[in-house]
């Protein structure tokens, strides 16, 4: 398989891109729900799979929801971002808590303890039933945005592989059906507010998108797209001149949007502790196992110096706050012992500066094609320099890049290292036995459907030796992966003893504390238990980091095929 940084003109129309000019659908609008009998299939085994799931391990986060639904049902409004019984407080936009409470509507009607706000840690068979039932049915709002994608596609089969892998996303499974969140009903609202945009409804796209910020606050890493891109194309015209009447009708409906959900808390002055709730700023650089981002690699090399600098004695300034710091995962202030601290304004203008190469290209040529690339590389950007960020967030750029992948084999190439890098670096959320099983040959058998089934529809020999390098290094480096997971699965049966949680660290429902200072009490094993992690991250890294850099390249020089595609259009 080539490295496809090559720029070829294509051989046929894209099948998933058509630009902003809406393509024909494949079905009538009528048939819209209308599902074929593998579509069925899917939807029957996807389900079965995920029910049978339903005593598989879960993290803190069940919990947490289990809380909110409690919280949301048995106090009123002016409660809910006050409510601390559990450590496990609402610190969610209010559409979420919205939502949440119409869930506890339903809650007592399986089992009344579930909404008991002083039932904490409940997790009764009735309570599991019934949440990760709630995950699957409200997945289906990410159902329905693939099969509207499928039923406007250009290429219906290629189309159809691709929503296929969607819904059946490693990373989803990992996160929802097994650790516990919601992520694919918030995906499926956001396919939605892409898909408005493919089809140029602007209008809807925008409001759509301000509907899910007010789901989740962490989807703002993709504001920057959505607000150059309906500026540009919505709020101008085709020959520059300003709108006034299209961007008053933009600006009033996402006005009304975030006034409809932070409405009663306007009223109640309860703003501020709302925004304390969801900006809490007294996190470090690092979530609590470094995420696959730049600043793993940064960690790391600051790790690498400081046992560098003890193994030979050679004198680089050690700073000793930074020798035991929280730079190695905990919650805290971030120092390191070597390299130069770093602080949240320059990981904000960093995030910002990289951004701005790509909306600056997204603001000269607004198409369709160029905002969803855009919307991928602001998230990306987030996710790889954005302050203490979450190893979830990495769905934020694999759940829109799939969006790209059968377009052509650059594409396609990129797609795949985000994709094995970015869900081998969700593996440590689950470190149960049965469940590990589970990830691992799930994830396997999907990335091999979906190489198998786009690799032959968007190959492209390498043109030069260079990309014939680059073709090498980067099977080796996915192959790598295979050894990588034999040493992690080896060193994590060597760890054995109890664990300690440290002081400084607070777990919250995004995470747990997974790295317990060793004591003298502990196995020599002990030692080490965060090592695992950090070849995970550190590896990971490397391919995110690089899967990146790739698609900016394939992004900002793609102007000659981009021409060409239009000719062709």
């Amino acid at each position: 398989m080539s490295s496809g940084l090559s720029h070829p003109p294509p051989t046929r129309l894209s099948p998933i891109l058509d630009s902003d000019k809406t393509a024909q659908p494949s079905k009538p609008a009528s048939s819209f729900w209308y599902l074929q009998p593998s579509e069925w299939d899917v939807l029957l085994l996807s389900t079965s799979l995920k029910l049978l799931l339903f005593p598989a391990y879960r993290s803190t986060d069940f919990e947490v929801h289990r809380n909110w639904l409690a919280i949301t049902y048995s106090l009123p409004i002016s409660q809910w971002y006050y409510e601390a019984t559990s450590e496990w407080t609402l610190d969610y936009p209010p559409f979420f808590a919205y939502f949440e409470k119409f869930l506890s509507y339903f809650a007592p009607l399986v089992d009344a303890r579930i909404v008991d706000l002083q039932n904490l840690k409940y997790d009764s068979w009735t309570v599991v039933a019934f949440q990760r039932s709630t995950v699957i049915i409200t997945e289906l709002v990410l159902g329905a945005a693939l099969l509207r994608f499928i039923r406007g596609a250009v290429d219906p089969p290629t189309q159809r592989i691709m929503s296929l892998s969607l819904f059946l996303h490693p990373g989803l499974l990992i996160v929802d059906h097994i650790h516990f969140q919601y992520n694919g009903f918030l995906f499926g609202i956001l396919l939605w507010s892409i898909l408005m945009a493919r089809e140029g409804n602007k209008l809807a796209s925008g409001i759509l998108f301000a509907v899910l910020l007010n789901f989740k606050h962490i989807f703002m890493y993709l504001a920057p797209a959505y607000f150059v891109y309906l500026l540009r194309s919505y709020c101008f015209s085709p020959l520059g001149h300003f709108q006034i009447k299209s961007f008053l009708s933009l600006a009033n409906s996402i006005i009304a949007v975030f006034v409809l959900s932070f409405g009663p808390f306007i009223v109640m002055g309860q703003i501020p502790q709302v925004l304390s709730r969801l900006f809490p700023f007294t996190r470090g650089l690092n979530h609590a196992y470094w995420a696959p981002n730049f600043w793993a690699l940064y960690s790391a090399l600051d790790r690498s110096l400081l046992l560098y600098t003890k193994t030979t004695g050679i004198g680089l300034a050690v700073k000793e706050a930074g020798v035991a710091s929280s730079s190695r995962g905990l919650i805290g202030d971030t120092v390191f012992a070597v390299l130069p601290n770093v602080q949240p304004i320059h990981t904000f203008l960093l995030t910002v500066s990289v951004q701005m190469v790509f909306l600056l290209k997204l603001w000269l040529t607004p198409t369709y094609k160029s905002f969803l690339t855009t919307l991928i590389l602001c998230g990306y950007a987030s996710f790889l320099f954005g302050w203490h960020v979450h190893e979830k967030a990495v769905l934020l750029v694999l759940v829109p890049l799939s969006l790209l992948a059968a377009e052509r084999q650059a594409y396609f190439r990129t797609f795949m290292l985000a994709s094995i890098a970015g869900i081998y670096s969700l593996f440590p959320l689950i470190f149960t036995p049965a469940e590990s099983i589970v990830k691992v040959v799930y994830s396997t058998i999907w990335l091999v459907f979906v190489y198998r089934a786009l690799a032959h529809r968007v190959y492209e020999y390498p043109r030069s030796l260079a990309y014939v390098v680059i073709d090498t290094l980067e099977k080796i480096y996915v192959a790598g992966f295979i050894p990588l997971h034999i040493v992690v699965t080896a060193l994590s049966f060597m760890h054995s003893g109890p664990t300690v949680t440290p002081v400084a660290c607070v777990p919250s429902h995004d995470f747990t504390c997974p790295e317990p200072e060793p004591s003298a009490q502990t196995s020599p094993g002990a030692n080490w238990q965060f090592l695992p992690l950090l070849l995970t991250s550190v590896y990971c890294a490397l391919g995110c980091v690089w899967a990146f850099f790739r698609l900016s390249f394939v992004y900002l020089k793609g102007d000659m095929y981009q021409g060409h595609l239009n000719t062709l259009q």
